[in-house]
């Protein structure tokens, strides 16, 4: 096959015409071209009078020679497919224990059950349709279960989002990534839209189909149960207790933990392991109508069923220097209640597939640093984040109502007396407040200069009705667990592998898969001597 890049159709025009693109560019007659497969689409629209896709194709010709006339052409180049991930069968004196079953820990565990491993994967949180009910009554009544809730339970926090899949790495694992939540029941078009997603309704379907794999392969998944201590040895993992009252042996603990572990995280410093603080964001949730963004970004083609619903990133930098930018921006989605602790109140936004909300919804966030922390401990940011989460909790009046503003409100420093056009979607409820008195200086002035400059990129981003609601405090980890490059094992403890976002290698979805998987693929090496997978990057 070859691969054709940078056919262009419009939005208006259906997908048939695509083949007709193609043959045009190549100057094929039409019939010549026996099959195509999408590789690549992507939306410009930067010009709002000439908005198109860009695709690029592979094709299979009738005629062979045809195909090897195009490539001396320049016109079209060879298409070379990824190599598949190959797992060769190992053994192990003792089954690895996978601590988490987010993305990162699914697909350790995942890997490391097709090499006939048969991990024992424990996860705090309930299974996804227990999951699912308990952070439903939360949403409902604000009764929180601090151990299964939107960060904690099977899937990970990723569960309850937009299943976004964007992935900033380079990683051939990448692929693999999608493809295999593809053959788990995802639609195929995240094997080639520039911003893939699943939408939580339909990735909650997709975990269980990859729970049952890892279960048939002769893993153990057990829900509901922690890590509560470890037992080290000249430097060694000897075995860990679990809260079901296990002492499991074990030479191989993977700690896929989460961004929210933050007891874990004390257990680990108090244990010895090499941390440290690392830098991360925060802010709130800005909140708009739906058709506003839609009208934002596409103008008069707004009404199109193919563009609809908008979505966008934007970027800023403050006076000083400091980054401020959207993240994990949910088209006709909704602001949830996210939090883990007692007393502490965070958010997220959350999409179904559909993307058929009222509104629209992103992070707004402010780039922070270990300089910016009161304290210069491995966890001081994690505990600032604990106390901004407090204040926010009791800016709200407690019961995990969120405290919130609009925007016209927030430039005026006056409290928010009554919503305007865009009604807050969070759920209990929202409480209109002064977001000054309840975050730090920091995270204000970098909201109010990232607003400011986003306006000019994006006029109407700051309409006077969006709604801010706070905290968006769990954007990534505040912490990194120290580990090896080579084997990414932990600084100083032989068989203890850490991963993911939780440890402070990931930021979303895919790439935490990739780096569970690179852990996996690390283990199976060291039991397999020097051989090595196929399919690596």
């Amino acid at each position: 096959m070859i691969q054709v890049d940078a056919i262009t159709l419009l939005p208006q025009e259906p997908m048939e015409k695509l083949m007709q693109r193609a043959e045009k560019k190549l100057g094929l007659t039409p019939g010549k071209i026996v099959s195509y497969q999408i590789l690549k689409e992507s939306l410009d629209a930067r010009n709002k009078g000439n908005i198109f896709f860009r695709y690029s194709l592979a094709l299979e010709l009738k005629q062979k020679n045809k195909e090897t006339d195009l490539l001396q052409q320049g016109l079209a180049k060879p298409y070379q497919p990824m190599a598949p991930l190959i797992v060769p069968k190992v053994q192990s004196r003792h089954r690895p224990v996978v601590v988490g079953f987010g993305p990162a820990g699914m697909f350790c565990a995942l890997i490391l059950s097709r090499a006939g491993l048969c991990p024992l994967v424990v996860e705090r949180g309930e299974d996804v349709d227990q999951r699912t009910e308990a952070v439903e009554d939360f949403w409902h009544t604000g009764r929180l279960n601090p151990e299964s809730n939107v960060q904690f339970g099977e899937g990970g926090a990723g569960t309850f989002s937009d299943g976004k899949l964007t992935a900033r790495t380079k990683d051939s694992r990448s692929r693999f990534v999608l493809e295999t939540f593809v053959s788990h029941g995802a639609p195929e078009e995240i094997l080639y839209s520039a911003f893939p997603h699943i939408g939580t309704d339909r990735l909650r379907s997709v975990v269980k189909n990859l729970r049952q794999e890892i279960l048939s392969l002769g893993g153990e998944i057990r829900f509901g149960v922690k890590l509560m201590d470890l037992h080290l040895s000249k430097g060694c993992i000897q075995a860990v207790v679990l809260s079901d009252g296990s002492l499991i042996p074990t030479d191989c603990l993977i700690l896929a933990l989460g961004h929210s572990a933050r007891d874990t995280f004390s257990l680990l410093e108090q244990k010895g392991f090499s941390m440290e603080p690392k830098p991360f964001a925060m802010g709130v949730r800005i909140e708009h109508r739906q058709e506003d963004i839609n009208q934002m970004q596409f103008g008069v083609l707004s009404h199109l069923p193919r563009l609809i619903p908008a979505s966008y990133r934007l970027t800023a930098q403050t006076a000083s220097g400091r980054g401020v930018y959207t993240f994990c921006m949910c088209p006709g989605g909704t602001v949830v209640a996210a939090a883990s602790e007692p007393g502490r109140l965070c958010t997220n936004g959350m999409s179904y597939h559909a993307r058929d909300g009222e509104n629209a919804n992103s992070a707004l966030l402010v780039q922070v640093s270990p300089a910016d922390y009161p304290g210069n401990d491995a966890l001081a940011g994690m505990r600032w984040q604990q106390e901004i989460e407090q204040a926010a909790y009791q800016a709200g009046g407690g019961g995990y109502v969120a405290p919130a503003q609009r925007v016209e409100d927030f430039f005026a420093h006056r409290k928010t007396e009554q919503f305007g056009a865009v009604t807050p979607s969070y759920r209990p409820g929202v409480r209109g407040v002064d977001l000054h008195a309840v975050l730090p200086q920091v995270l204000c002035q970098g909201i109010r200069e990232g607003l400011m400059a986003m306006e000019k990129k994006c006029p109407g981003f700051c309409q006077k009705d969006a709604v801010l609601t706070a905290v968006e405090s769990r954007s990534s980890s505040p912490v990194r667990l120290l580990r090896q490059k080579d084997t990414l094992q932990a600084v100083g403890i032989s068989g203890v592998y850490p991963i993911g976002e939780g440890a402070g290698y990931a930021g979303g979805i895919v790439s935490a898969a990739v780096d569970g998987i690179r852990a996996g693929q690390a283990i199976i090496d060291g039991l397999a001597g020097q051989t090595k997978f196929t399919g690596k990057s």
